[in-house]
Order: C-alpha cells, then structure tokens, then sequence
C-alpha cells in the first residue's frame, strides 16, 4: 500500500530455545497507514511491546519483515537503524525516561541536539512544542517538579519535536489518575488530527481505545481483530 509508513510482513518474535522458547510473535501481517490514530491492545503476554519494539526498530524479528517508510529493516546497518529512529520515529514510555537534571525545555532541546540544529532553533521549537502541549510557563521546571501528567505531556512534546513520521506509545496512561489520562488522550488525538502525526498506542486503557480510529486487538502473539472505528 502506497501511505503505509509501517508494513510488516509475516513477523514472528521467539524468545529462548527449546522448550523454553516462547513465541512473543507469530507471523503477523500489519500496515500502519499514514494519519493513523491506532490502538494496540490485548491482556497481558499477547505481544503489544514487543509488536511495538518491532515497529520502533528497537528489536528485530525471528522472522519476517519490518518496514519503515519505504525501508526494509532487515537490509540496514545498526547505524541506519540509529539514524532511522532518530529521524522517523518519535518513542513515548510509560515511565516518561526524561532526563531528571534538564529542564522540560531542555529534554526536549537535547533530541534536536541530536539532529544537528543550532540553539537558537532548538530553543524556539522546544518553546513553541511545549505551548502545543499546554505547557507554557512550565519551560524551565525539572521533572521532579512536574506532575506525572505534566511529566508525560513533556515526553509527547519531545517525541513529537523533531516532526517523526510515527510516534509509538506503550502504555502512556498506565501511572496517570482519570482526568490526567483524558487529558492526555485528547492532546495526542488532536496533535494527530492538526499535524497528521501518525500514532500507535499499545494499551490495556478502555479510555484511551474510545478515542482511537483503529483498533487492533492481540492475542498469543496473533492479529485477532483489526476494526477501523472513525
């Protein structure tokens, strides 16, 4: 499909050997359209982390293939795959893995370090991504002095900065009270209607699959379901 940014093709993931093998994967076929807004549920042990891990280049099938705008994982170096996730693909963690000695604006400046831009354009992408996110004023406060949802909404704004092609969520409302996780949701639902960011969050949270346009439900490692619901 030509606005699949994600295609994966027959991907199966086996941990261990043996009788201890487990098959975290098995043979799943996906594609992640452009402008997606995709839920990736299912109980606990059915693949949703690994499935992402796949997705992000942050692991590599058993078998199968992976790719990622037009590229095959499988053909590229450590370096490419480096520069690939560093330039397409944006990560948000349920432990928000911010920098605890940065401020917000700093965390977010650092990614655009990566990229290579100069201070003056980190600083004012990292201010105008932190106002996209409800943040103004907030920019020079260190995490310890944010709250949880705050923390998190810092973690999109630093996924999101360097304008990725996807952003992958695994479990991002997983520490955060009712009203925070609303919030949360209906921040990235209108990030993805207004900047077209694609988005596929890995969840248990029926709050946050109420919002999705997709819904995709795993089970033993297997596609079970796969609904287009907006």
């Amino acid at each position: 499909m030509t606005d699949a940014i994600v295609s994966c093709r027959g991907v199966s993931k086996i941990f261990g050997s043996g009788e201890l093998a487990v098959h975290a994967l098995r043979e799943v076929d996906l594609d992640i359209l452009s402008g997606d807004f995709a839920t990736l549920a299912g109980p606990s042990g059915s693949g949703k982390t690994t499935l992402l891990n796949m997705i992000g280049a942050l692991d590599t099938p058993s078998s199968g293939h992976v790719v990622i705008d037009g590229q095959d994982l499988g053909s590229l170096s450590k370096a490419q795959l480096s520069d690939l996730r560093l330039n397409k693909v944006g990560f948000v963690f349920q432990a928000y893995n911010l920098i605890p000695v940065l401020s917000a604006r700093e965390n977010i400046e650092f990614v655009l370090e990566l990229h290579g831009l100069e201070r003056d354009e980190r600083r004012q992408r990292a201010t105008d991504i932190l106002r996209e996110v409800g943040l103004e004023g907030m920019e020079d406060r260190r995490p310890a002095q944010l709250s949880g949802g705050q923390q998190q909404r810092v973690a999109v704004a630093r996924a999101l900065v360097s304008r990725p092609r996807i952003v992958l969520a695994d479990e991002p409302t997983a520490n955060l009270d009712s009203k925070t996780t609303e919030e949360l949701v209906r921040l990235m639902y209108r990030l993805n209607r207004e900047m077209g960011t694609t988005f596929v969050i890995g969840t248990h949270d029926p709050r946050v699959m109420e919002h999705s346009k997709r819904h995709i439900e795993l089970l033993d490692g297997r596609i079970a379901s796969d609904e287009r619901t907006g």
